[in-house]
């Protein structure tokens, strides 16, 4: 059994800058400056490790804080729910993958889900705002889990053995994510990385991340679908 785990920003969607303006909106109203945000990168990282770095960045006294770090997250959550719904973004999901989720979620030896940086919460109004079941995923693991997303594999294996009776181990977890920090989360687990060009990452340096397999988009599902399941 094949627990496959997919990243969602750039990998099997884009919301079009409406998280990186919530969370700017979110540590101006909680902590009253925002860091360097207009040249921080997000992808790769969790949503709590974004707002820790940016507190550290512009040396708030609470960047350490567990506490003030879930104020900003949860105010998050309100304002990314507002940018989506203002109209003023224009979510899409990337060429292929309304194609290989159906081709995952039809097979009886594969279980199909999530792997990301993004909060539960946050997960599920990105899915919606492009029409996509945050249900259909029968697992998942968040950055409302685990700060450090190499934690984030071990999480969705252990919710995968409630669907299957066990665990799922090695190469029967496989990550698709479109940044070098996809491929390299599920090292301690020795999980397959499948990476995908959607992002902000090149062909080449998501190969040399050690990516299993690497696609330009999920266009050529069945080549994907070979990468998943393949010895």
């Amino acid at each position: 059994m094949k627990l496959v785990l997919f990243d969602i920003d750039g990998t099997l969607l884009w919301t079009d800058g409406a998280g990186r303006s919530a969370i700017r909106t979110a540590l101006l109203a909680e902590m009253g400056a925002t860091g360097p945000i207009e040249g921080f990168r997000f992808d790769g990282k969790t949503d709590p490790q974004i707002v820790h770095e940016l507190l550290r960045a512009f040396g708030n006294p609470h960047a350490e804080s567990g506490a003030h770090v879930q104020a900003v997250c949860d105010r998050y959550v309100e304002m990314l729910e507002g940018e989506l719904a203002s109209g003023k973004r224009t979510p899409h999901v990337f060429p292929g993958v309304w194609e290989l989720l159906d081709l995952i979620e039809r097979r009886d030896d594969a279980v199909l889900g999530l792997l990301t940086g993004n909060l539960a919460a946050g997960a599920r109004l990105k899915l919606a705002s492009v029409g996509m079941e945050f249900d259909r995923f029968r697992v998942g693991a968040f950055g409302s889990d685990a700060a450090e997303r190499g934690e984030l594999p071990a999480i969705a294996a252990a919710r995968a053995a409630e669907l299957v009776g066990e665990a799922p181990t090695g190469e029967d977890i496989v990550i698709i994510g479109d940044t070098p920090a996809d491929v390299t989360c599920g090292l301690g687990v020795g999980a397959r990385a499948i990476a995908v060009a959607t992002g902000s990452y090149g062909v080449a340096e998501l190969a040399a991340a050690g990516a299993y397999a690497v696609f330009e988009d999920l266009l050529d599902t069945e080549g994907v679908l070979e990468a998943i399941l393949g010895d």
